[in-house]
């Protein structure tokens, strides 16, 4: 596979970028500029400051440099005025001061952290993340969204962004070339779909040559896709994407322990049920593989996705991973 570019951002998009890069060093990643959270919301209502998070865990992803330093990027202080930052979110809105450009920072904080691949801001321009739930309430804010404040139980009926943003010529030009888009995993209506929303994305994927797959979250998250099966998941993609654009589908059919999933029941989380009967008019191939970990959180194996990620174009290839 020559260039593969990844679409999301936040743990899910890490995940993607750090299975991958040891297979291939043509790799992109389009970032998310809808984050409004933490140390990064702070930064970007005090200093103007374009989102730095998602785009650190990319960088920190995809970083060939010693343990020591993608430590440093990770590292959030713990008290003081600087509670709650991390140090590579205010070196990348520091670096964005001196040369004037969100861009340049990322290209510089790339260049300290001797990254292979790229990792590109979907936009350039300040955007808010807006949702409407299906009481008619809109809420403003990724923040919000992501940690509601509100009713989780109530579905989001859709997102959109104010203002409305044009796609970096960067992320353009990195669609234009791949061979493999890869959407996902990653908060579907928080860190995926607002790649979607920006003006010349969605129209870039679609008129790609390249393979696309979306890879389906492992479970359901409280507030955003609450009670979500897989086909609701595809379902939202393809809303804002466009009907008939996928190539390929991956869901996780690995079933974690009970223990665990108890855990994850308290926080009103739940396994992402594969309803493969929603699919049979679908002209995307659906991929059921055992792609999550074996440890004490339910996350992606990174090393599986990737492998699996790799063989895609292949179809032979692919059926050797449908529930190994």
């Amino acid at each position: 596979m020559k260039n593969i570019v990844v679409v999301g951002g936040g743990t899910g998009t890490f995940t993607v970028l750090s299975g991958l890069k040891k297979y291939t060093r043509n790799l992109a990643a389009i970032v998310s500029m809808a984050d409004s959270g933490g140390s990064t919301g702070i930064l970007k209502d005090e200093l103007g400051a374009l989102p730095p998070g998602d785009i650190r865990r990319c960088l920190v992803a995809l970083s060939n440099s010693d343990q020591l330093l993608r430590e440093l990027f990770s590292y959030r202080f713990e008290n003081g005025g600087l509670e709650g930052h991390s140090f590579g979110n205010l070196l990348i809105t520091a670096l964005e001061k001196i040369t004037g450009s969100f861009e340049k920072a990322v290209e510089k904080a790339g260049e300290i952290l001797a990254i292979e691949g790229k990792v590109i801001p979907v936009t350039t321009g300040k955007v808010e993340l807006y949702a409407r739930l299906e009481n008619g309430r809109i809420i403003k804010g990724e923040a919000n969204i992501d940690d509601p404040k509100h009713d989780g139980h109530l579905k989001i009926i859709e997102v959109f962004l104010r203002p409305n943003a044009r796609a970096s010529k960067k992320a353009e030009d990195a669609i234009k070339g791949a061979d493999l888009i890869v959407i996902g995993p990653g908060d579907l209506y928080t860190s995926v779909i607002p790649n979607l929303l920006v003006k010349g994305i969605s129209r870039a994927i679609r008129r790609s040559r390249a393979k696309k797959v979306y890879v389906c979250n492992l479970m359901t998250k409280f507030g955003e896709t609450h009670k979500y099966k897989t086909s609701d998941f595809v379902e939202a993609i393809e809303k804002y994407l466009g009907k008939n654009v996928l190539d390929y589908v991956i869901v996780n059919s690995k079933k974690p322990p009970k223990k665990l999933l108890l855990k994850y029941k308290k926080e009103k989380k739940a396994l992402v049920e594969i309803d493969e009967e929603k699919f049979k008019d679908k002209k995307f191939l659906l991929i059921p593989a055992k792609v999550m970990s074996n440890k004490n959180l339910i996350r992606h194996d990174s090393d599986k996705l990737a492998r699996l990620l790799l063989a895609v174009g292949e179809l032979e290839n692919v059926l050797k991973f449908i529930n190994r």
